[in-house]
């Protein structure tokens, strides 16, 4: 079974690899990188069911010792959250193949190979067992995101590529310098070992290594107030590229945190984990309410919830780590099914610009109801996963709510949940409602066709898999729970990892 832990890395950069090789071939650079990642995605969900029926696995790459090599760790938390983002990365490939015709298609023969590398980053980032080539793993995402986010050369893509690229290097930056004060105090950046001896190093330098990273993960999360850089850039970028950002790049961040944090024993750091989830929940949700654009409010949206997933994280206990591996889980393929169905929106109504949109509902009723299952699920409706993950959470915190910092993320985890109901209200009745403005006043305009059929099949797949983890809730809380139980009793991982 180890190999299917190699597979999952390779399989994506060897997919690249050929689909750069055969780029002049559409059919042939289009089945390489499906092959590729539909590859990487059945060894993550096979690799899945053997963790948790058999427990994790190690590898440690060339064999060397824990103290200087690589090794990779395919425990529970890790194989939950990587078949999901891998799954979502072929569908997503699916619609780009049927987009690709339109103005808003990404051009497949950069796109393709590089979404497989940004997938190979992805992997690495969940199942790497040190900092360090969690580190690798973020600047292959990082420069692949960046050729995504830019390659059709738009000026506005630049503009807001430049954001996204600055601040992320400054993450970068950070993470070195991160890595070098944890190696100084420690003697090593295996996560298992650096976790055992950060809990012997005095309480000002532990608590300043976890601070550090906080920081340092936080920007890649788009924490409140490191998130500028997420609205300006996301909207800008084809609507497949924009769907996997959102559906993956902020959840790297946030894993690294849940991980790093939990295994490290940053207890101290809770309230203020609390204080800033608050704010991240009502600032991204009150920044959604003033938006004019589809893709502008989900973007928002991105920030907000990940303030529940912090507000798990900060609470300290078991239970809100359950809380926040489910909303992880949940969060990842809502958010790109929402980014998809703005693609629908842009394909069929010439703009995803509410004041130029509307009458979808009664034009095209599948795209209604693409929007409204993934829309009710991300405000936290039952029946739908939303809910089941965002009771989850503010039960976790009613249940430790003996300090203002945690009444104070309860509060902002119930008024956020209000407040993104509106938002998807006001998408509801500025694209599906009404009718749309017939006059095409609005700059840039266009009415393309594309391959509508594979991009609605797309987008189903990617709803009917949101509806599988709302009627999976229990079980998916269940292997929740085990991973969150492994990562707060962290004695079996240290050891297995760093011996």
């Amino acid at each position: 079974m180890s190999t299917l832990v190699a597979t999952t890395v390779i399989a994506p950069l060897l997919c690249a690899a050929g689909g750069l090789a055969v780029r002049g071939n559409t059919p042939a650079r289009d089945g390489i990188t499906i092959v590729g990642l539909l590859t990487a995605a059945a060894s993550a969900v096979a690799l899945l069911v053997d963790v948790a029926n058999n427990g994790s696995r190690v590898v440690r790459v060339g064999d060397w010792s824990p103290e200087l090599g690589i090794v990779l760790v395919a425990d529970l938390f890790a194989t939950l959250v990587l078949p999901v983002a891998l799954i979502i990365i072929v569908v997503v490939e699916i619609f780009a193949i049927g987009q690709r015709r339109t103005a808003w298609g990404a051009n497949p023969e950069l796109a393709g190979p590089l979404l497989c590398v940004l997938t190979a980053g992805v992997s690495l980032a969940f199942l790497t067992g040190d900092l360090f080539t969690l580190f690798v793993a973020f600047e292959m995402i990082l420069v692949s995101s960046y050729v995504l986010l830019t390659h059709q050369g738009q000026r506005d893509q630049i503009r807001s590529g430049m954001t996204y690229v600055v601040m992320n290097l400054l993450a970068s930056t950070l993470f070195l310098f991160g890595l070098a004060l944890i190696y100084a105090a420690t003697g090593t950046v295996n996560i298992a070992l650096a976790s055992e001896r950060i809990a012997e190093l005095p309480d000002g330098v532990r608590l300043g290594i976890g601070a550090w990273f906080l920081v340092v993960f936080g920007t890649k999360a788009a924490l409140f107030p490191l998130f500028s850089w997420l609205p300006d850039s996301y909207p800008t970028a084809p609507t497949t590229i924009t769907a996997v950002f959102a559906g993956l790049l902020t959840k790297v961040g946030v894993y690294a945190m849940i991980r790093f944090h939990n295994l490290a024993g940053m207890d101290e750091l809770g309230p203020i984990m609390l204080l800033l989830a608050a704010a991240t929940m009502i600032v991204g949700a009150v920044g959604a309410l003033a938006q004019r654009d589809v893709k502008r409010i989900l973007s928002f949206h991105i920030v907000s919830q990940i303030g529940y997933m912090l507000m798990g994280l900060g609470l300290f206990t078991e239970v809100g780590t359950t809380a926040a591996i489910l909303f992880l889980v949940h969060h990842m393929p809502v958010k790109t099914v929402l980014f998809l169905v703005g693609g629908l929106i842009e394909n069929e109504q010439g703009t995803s610009t509410l004041a130029y949109t509307g009458g979808l509902a009664t034009k095209r009723p599948l795209i209604a109801a693409f929007f409204s299952i993934p829309a009710l699920s991300l405000a936290g409706l039952p029946p739908f996963s939303g809910f089941v993950a965002k009771f989850a959470v503010i039960r976790a915190g009613i249940a430790e709510a003996s300090s203002i910092p945690v009444m104070v993320a309860v509060v902002a985890a119930v008024g956020a949940g209000a407040l993104t109901l509106l938002s998807m209200t006001k998408i509801w009745l500025g694209v599906f409602w009404g009718e749309q403005d017939p006059t095409p006043t609005e700059p840039g305009r266009i009415q393309a066709a594309g391959n509508r059929r594979a991009m609605v099949v797309a987008t189903g797949l990617a709803v009917l898999g949101t509806v599988a983890i709302s009627f999976s809730a229990g079980t998916l809380f269940d292997l929740s729970q085990r991973a969150a139980a492994e990562l707060n009793a962290p004695r079996t991982y240290i050891e297995m990892v760093g011996s």
